[in-house]
C-alpha cells in the first residue's frame, strides 16, 4: 500500500532555509510536494519522477529544489530564501503512475502535512 510520511518544517524568518523530508512506502513512481496556504487551494510546488525529471511551480523556480535518496526511499524539498508568502501546510504526495503532474486534483496518496511558517 502506498503512503508517505513527512518530517521537517517549522518556523523561520524571511530569507532563511528549511528542508522537508518524506519517506515513501509502496510502488511509487512519482512523488511531489504541494502546499496549501490559509484560505487558498492546494497548489503543486515540485515533482520528481523515477527518471529524475523534475517540474516546479513558477513561483518557486530557483528557490526550491526537489531531490530523492532512492536508497532511503526519501524525498526532500530544500527551500531557500523563504518569504512570508511561502507560509503554508506542505504535503508530500506519491502516485503509482509514472506521469507526474503539479495538478493537486490528480490521483495522489497524501502525507499528513507539515506546517511551514515564514515570518517577516
Amino acid at each position: 500500500q502506498v503512503h508517505a510520511v513527512e518530517s521537517g518544517g517549522g518556523s523561520v524568518q524571511a530569507g532563511g532555509s528549511l528542508r522537508l523530508s518524506c519517506v515513501s512506502f509502496g510502488n511509487v513512481r512519482c512523488m511531489g510536494w504541494f502546499r496549501q496556504a490559509p484560505g487558498k487551494e492546494r497548489e503543486g510546488v515540485a515533482t520528481l519522477d523515477t527518471r529524475g525529471r523534475t517540474a516546479y511551480a513558477d513561483s518557486v523556480k530557483g528557490q526550491f529544489t526537489i531531490s530523492r535518496d532512492n536508497a532511503k526511499n526519501t524525498l526532500y524539498l530544500q527551500m531557500t530564501s523563504l518569504k512570508p508568502e511561502d507560509t503554508a501546510v506542505y504535503y508530500c504526495a506519491a502516485r503509482t503512475s509514472a506521469s507526474c503532474t503539479l495538478y493537486s486534483g490528480a490521483n495522489y496518496y497524501w502525507g499528513q502535512g507539515t506546517q511551514v511558517t515564514v515570518s517577516s
